[in-house]
């Protein structure tokens, strides 16, 4: 379960404090929350601050009773914390089949880690031996660094906008994918994301704007919402 209290994020631009993120307050201990709401509003920068990729301000980040607000990233990840960017990093000189080995925490065999690429809708042996270079696109980067977190198989597991770059690649296969991650290993999956069908399979929604927590509740609470918020936004531009 992951506690978040009173958690503020601010930086310095030209000498002046600005605040990113103001006294948030969440309880996660559902399957799948989805974090969503207006681009800038602090969704990718509190998914950091769990992941110790950023340090808080102020604050507390509790995961299953252990404060581990101070913990490094790297101690995060040993506690049970995984986390894919929306923009995966490339690796010269490192294949797929290396990565996911790393992954793993030692040598993958070939034939398991073809079945992982399969998972994420990847031919394997197109795959298992390239470089995670520049080569790859970024849809394909994005699944198979999906593939490295159903490899890790951790308590809590983050993903910034799983959806970007995987047109051709079936939302539904997408969400078979967390099914089964959370039938596998249990935990909670984390989704930023702004596509309603990601959302709609949520079983909490937090919507987060302007550093705060806007709105929490089931999709059947929040999606009326953002669709009349959406609508609005709409209208308001054709006007313009």
């Amino acid at each position: 379960m992951l506690e978040l209290k009173n958690l503020s994020y601010a930086v310095e631009t030209d000498g002046e404090k600005k605040e990113i993120l103001h006294n948030i307050n969440l309880r996660v201990d559902e399957r799948f929350v989805a974090f969503t709401g207006p681009n800038g509003g602090g969704k990718s920068t509190l998914a950091k601050v769990v992941a110790g990729i950023l340090t808080p301000t102020s604050g507390s980040v509790i995961l299953d009773g252990e404060d581990i607000t101070a913990l490094s990233i790297t101690e995060r990840a040993k506690r049970g914390i995984s986390f894919a960017f929306q923009q995966p990093v490339r690796f010269k000189g490192i294949t797929v089949h290396d990565l996911l080995s790393l992954a793993a925490g030692e040598t993958m065999s070939v034939t398991k880690a073809c079945s992982y690429l399969s998972e994420v809708g990847l031919c394997a042996k197109d795959y298992i031996n390239r470089e995670v270079n520049a080569s790859l696109s970024g849809g394909e980067l994005k699944r198979i660094e999906i593939a490295t977190v159903m490899i890790r198989g951790t308590k809590l597991s983050i993903f910034d906008e799983p959806e970007a770059g995987i047109d051709l690649w079936s939302f539904q296969n997408l969400i078979q994918v967390f099914e089964k991650m959370h039938k596998k290993q249990g935990g909670s999956i984390l989704i930023i994301s702004h596509q309603e069908r990601i959302l709609n399979i949520a079983d909490k929604i937090v919507v987060i704007a302007g550093g705060e927590i806007d709105r929490i509740g089931t999709p059947s609470e929040v999606m009326p919402h953002l669709l009349n918020a959406a609508t609005a936004c709409s209208a308001l531009t054709d006007k313009l």
